[in-house]
């Protein structure tokens, strides 16, 4: 459900990452920094800290923030040098490795990012190709660990997409490089939007290129084989976007924050806005202008989940929830009929990393023969109201059960 546990749950339980390797970085000084100022958005969400589902919390989101931008300290260089190979069949300076000119590409490389707009990791498929110029070839694993590089910082789909294939044009010296990224944004709606947007949809996807040497030009024969080897994949000319439309329909938090203009926009804790460009900072990043934004981005959507406020909003909302069990008919009370609905959307931010996740939930109940079910948008508020808060799967499920249970004075399965 949600993000890929894969890509984004990168902590084991000993502090290591998959593949047994100790990130080793607790006791550094910008991991410390990271952990104080995710104590501050915490708190600014009305949280304890000692909390014990979150007392190791700011410790987790540092190693994962660290661990996801630690391109920054990462050089093409030291990948790119020591795997650069002659063709094969090389004589005068002419390459016969599948003809000379002949296109190589790597398809399918899975990876992750953080969005620049809003801090957000978005997953991206990268598909690279590249014209050797008739003198070296690169080893096909290198390509993958090149795009990382890049992936593992703040970024936008365009620029990921220029950056990779600056860097193999300049590591390579190719007649020409491609690169194609499908990537997916997570598009988490506020708590009081989703209930007038029954089909929101949960991701944003863009389909970007970026070409260099025989791939400058977006006509040229080229790309046209290199997109023919791509049309199993949903990748084809006319999907990909244009440098100008990207940006404005990439990042909800940018397209909303353009739509509503600054002055309807409310101002976010300054405390909470400081300590995300602290951690900016630690993460090796500057102040460049796309970043300006970013810290009043993220606080603005992380605000969607403050405790205090929920609950506000939940004991009023109980109020009219009492006598939703009408009788339709003929009543027997010693008689039980199961009713079901399935497939009620819920989105929640998980309280162990700081990460959004969404699914669905399904619940079942035992109702009195005669008596009309509860209605679906009554189960649906309050899937809602327990998903908009930090949570994890487990408290989720039962506080839902709870309060169906009690609406009922029965018993419910979920």
């Amino acid at each position: 459900m949600g993000l890929d546990g894969d890509h984004f749950c990168l902590e084991l339980e000993d502090g290591t990452k998959p593949g047994g390797n100790d990130l080793g970085l607790e006791k550094e000084p910008k991991t410390i920094a990271i952990e104080d100022a995710v104590k501050v958005l915490l708190q600014g969400l009305g949280e304890d800290v000692n909390r014990e589902g979150i007392k190791k919390t700011p410790l987790r989101v540092a190693k994962a923030l660290r661990e996801g931008t630690r391109g920054y300290k990462q050089k093409v260089k030291d990948i790119v040098q020591g795997a650069l190979f002659p063709e094969v069949g090389l004589r005068d300076r002419v390459g016969h490795a599948g003809g000379a000119g002949g296109l190589v590409i790597v398809r399918d490389l899975d990876m992750f990012s953080y969005c620049e707009s809003c801090l957000l990791p978005f997953q991206v498929k990268c598909h690279v190709g590249y014209v050797p110029s008739g003198e070296q070839v690169v080893g096909l694993s290198k390509l993958s660990r090149v795009a990382d590089i890049f992936a593992k910082r703040l970024q936008d789909p365009q620029r990921l997409a220029d950056e990779v294939c600056s860097a193999l044009n300049l590591g390579i010296n190719p007649a020409g490089v491609a690169v194609i990224l499908q990537c997916c944004h997570i598009h988490f709606p506020n708590l009081e939007s989703v209930f007038h947007d029954a089909k929101h949809q949960g991701w944003i996807t863009v389909l970007v290129s970026s070409g260099s040497g025989v791939f400058e030009n977006e006509n040229a024969d080229a790309w046209c084989d290199f997109l023919g080897l791509l049309k199993f994949r949903g990748v084809t000319a006319d999907r990909i976007l244009t440098r100008d439309s990207e940006k404005k329909s990439w990042c909800p938090s940018y397209s909303s924050s353009v739509a509503k203009g600054s002055s309807e926009l409310i101002a976010p804790n300054p405390r909470m806005v400081a300590a995300i460009a602290s951690i900016l900072g630690s993460l090796g990043e500057d102040s460049r202008k796309e970043l300006l934004e970013t810290p009043s981005h993220f606080v603005r959507w992380l605000m969607n989940f403050q405790n205090t406020e929920l609950e506000m909003k939940f004991n009023g909302f109980t109020c009219g929830i009492k006598d939703v069990l009408k009788p339709n008919g003929e009543c027997s009370h010693n008689h039980q009929q199961l009713h079901a609905e399935l497939s009620l959307s819920f989105w929640s931010q998980c309280e162990h990393h700081l990460l959004p996740f969404h699914g669905v939930v399904h619940i079942g109940y035992m109702c009195p023969e005669g008596f009309n079910p509860i209605e679906k948008s009554l189960l649906q508020s309050i899937v809602h109201f327990y998903g908009f808060k930090l949570q994890v799967q487990e408290r989720l499920t039962r506080q839902i059960a709870e309060t169906v249970s009690s609406i009922l004075g029965g018993e419910a399965w979920q």
